[in-house]
């Protein structure tokens, strides 16, 4: 709640500082268009009273003459070729100095026309002044006096107060109600996002939600599975256990003889060395769950490794009377060597551990185009076309018995999974039941 108020008042903030420097800008940019458009007036005036005057018969008739304009409102200079002023009708042109600098008389001789404003700061008072060229080359210059802009702007300046605080006044109410109006779907999200219908959302959210829901979703099944994993986990470490339990249970109690004993031991050993396997394979898994960890990577012969693997497995073979074959040719690979070997023996065991006594193995490496294929196939019993699918999850056994009695621990078909996915390779099932099954690595 408190995130949520935060944004809308920033959102807020942000709305009024925008209405408030566009109220500013506007308002200043107002007052200076009136003020040129103010300016431009009285030019135009003094322009049209110049071209009047101009045309009287003699400029001594300008303070006596109905036509002229009264001398409190304009001040009128008339001023020759040389700037000596010859009449002025606010001070004794004798008494004034050579108008030849000033900026509106210098522009009049040289366009015909020429305008200035000066500013008076004891007054604070404008002076705007239009000179104009004569047929005869004098200046005639036509003088008014206004208040100064900063005079003007003062009277205008309660007006703009009242006008800004009625506009930020408005726009404060209109980011509210917009603010609100933009998080709406933002919140329905946040409170259901399961529900939530994308005809509501804006398009900008629509891959942001998505990605929510995808990671939603992933979150959920990756709980599911680390449950189950967990459940399973200790289910399988549960059932070693309690045959080691019992049997030296049997033997510390003296009721095993002899025989029994060597019997019990033996079981305890074998459960034991289950157990073992099967901590193994998932500490191997939680390595491969790391997603920060990474893997050293080198160039592997795989063909070698293949034949190394046969070396290791063929005491086990022997017992079942399976015979392992090697084809293929010398091909390498880069990858990481103890994983190669990890997925290698992982893929032969249960070739050999799911196969019929006499039956074979065969792994193939070769080439396929630039990338290098892997197969492991056997004579054995076989994957029903139903469970296919879900062989490489952990601990997920098609033939639990067989499986428990030959030791496995449903782990290593997972293992080889994330041995693939570690590599970037492709892996493929073909399998019948009663006739076989073949395992391919793309690498």
């Amino acid at each position: 709640m408190g995130s949520k108020n935060s944004m809308q008042k920033r959102i807020n903030l942000q709305f009024m500082m925008i209405a408030a420097i566009a109220v500013v800008i506007t308002a200043v940019s107002s007052m200076l268009v009136f003020y040129f458009i103010f300016r431009n007036q009285v030019f135009d005036d003094l322009r049209a009273y110049a071209h009047v005057i101009s045309r009287l018969d003699s400029l001594n008739s300008l303070g006596n003459s109905d036509e002229g304009v009264p001398e409190d409102e304009l001040r009128i200079t008339l001023v020759n070729e040389e700037g000596v002023v010859l009449y002025d009708s606010s001070a004794d042109e004798d008494e004034m100095e050579n108008h030849s600098g000033r900026p509106e008389i210098e522009e009049a001789m040289k366009e015909g026309e020429g305008t200035a404003v000066r500013t008076s700061d004891t007054l604070d008072v404008h002076t705007f002044y239009y000179a104009m060229k004569l047929s005869d080359g004098d200046i005639l210059r036509i003088g008014k006096d206004s208040q100064s802009l900063f005079h003007m702007l003062r009277y205008m300046a309660v007006l703009v107060a009242i006008l800004v605080a009625m506009i930020l006044g408005l726009c404060i109410l209109l980011a509210h109600f917009l603010t609100k109006r933009l998080l709406v779907p933002i919140e329905r999200m946040a409170t259901n996002l399961d529900g939530i219908s994308q005809e509501n959302l804006y398009s900008e959210l629509l891959p942001f939600v998505r990605t929510i829901k995808e990671q939603h979703i992933n979150i959920l099944n990756n709980a599911k599975m680390r449950q189950e994993f967990t459940a399973n986990v200790s289910h399988e470490l549960k059932t070693p256990l309690t045959a080691i339990s019992g049997y030296a249970e049997l033997i510390e109690s003296g009721m095993a003889g002899e025989k029994d004993t060597v019997r019990f031991a033996n079981e305890i050993h074998r459960n034991a060395d289950r157990l073992l396997t099967l901590i193994n394979d998932i500490i191997k898994l939680s390595e491969l769950d790391d997603q920060e960890q990474t893997f050293e990577v080198e160039q592997v012969n795989l063909y070698q490794a293949a034949r190394n693997c046969i070396q290791m497995m063929s005491m086990q073979a022997q017992k079942q009377d399976i015979k392992l074959n090697l084809i293929g040719e010398q091909c390498v690979i880069t990858a990481n060597k103890n994983l190669i070997d990890e997925l290698l023996y992982n893929l032969c065991s249960n070739a050999i551990r799911y196969n019929y006594r006499g039956g074979s193995v065969t792994i193939s490496v070769r080439r396929d185009g630039t990338r290098v294929l892997l197969s492991v196939k056997d004579t054995g019993i076989g994957i029903p076309k139903k469970y296919q699918e879900r062989v490489f999850e952990r601990f997920y056994r098609v033939d639990k018995s067989r499986s428990k009695q030959s030791g496995g621990t449903g782990l290593g078909l997972a293992i080889v999974k994330h041995i693939v996915a570690q590599h970037n390779a492709e892996l493929t099932l073909v399998s019948e039941e009663g006739k076989g099954t073949e395992i391919q690595v793309l690498f």
